[in-house]
């Protein structure tokens, strides 16, 4: 009995003795520690991240950004907008290696993104570009999902 006496295998929970080969682990075990690692090779993955997340508020900050191209500065704009997004998703999901997440907080910049262009001269903030966006992310979340096998 005393060789189940080490500090490893003494189950927080029972009090007791609990051999390591007989244990469960938590199924948030190293949830919070896989994203908030500060190993170089992980926070290295949040680069691109803040560089394409830098680049779509400069470009909200931009008070006018019309090509003059009429109908198809709209439709331009709008595929733009998905494509914008549809990277950001990519990166997300290869940074946190979670969909669900990079998905939530993809749609949460989306539409900070919109209520900082509320407050720009010329620009507008709308929910459909919210919509839009969100489909650009679907897109690169599922194109990165199955890329990493998530």
């Amino acid at each position: 009995m005393g060789q189940w006496r080490s500090a490893e295998s003494v189950s927080p929970y029972s009090g007791g003795t609990v051999p390591e080969s007989h244990r469960v682990p938590s199924p948030l075990t190293g949830m919070w520690t896989a994203t908030l690692s500060s190993s170089p090779v992980q926070s290295t993955r949040w680069v691109p991240v803040i560089a394409c997340a830098t680049l779509i508020f400069a470009l909200s900050g931009t008070p006018g950004l019309s090509t003059g191209l009429g109908f198809w500065d709209l439709v331009l704009r709008k595929l733009a907008h998905a494509a914008i997004y549809a990277v950001l998703g990519l990166l997300l999901v290869r940074a946190w290696r979670r969909s669900g997440p990079s998905l939530l907080a993809g749609v949460a910049f989306a539409a900070s993104d919109e209520l900082h262009q509320h407050f720009v001269p010329g620009r507008v903030g709308a929910p459909l570009d919210v919509a839009i966006d969100t489909v650009g992310l679907l897109v690169g979340v599922t194109i990165a999902a199955r890329r990493f096998g998530l």
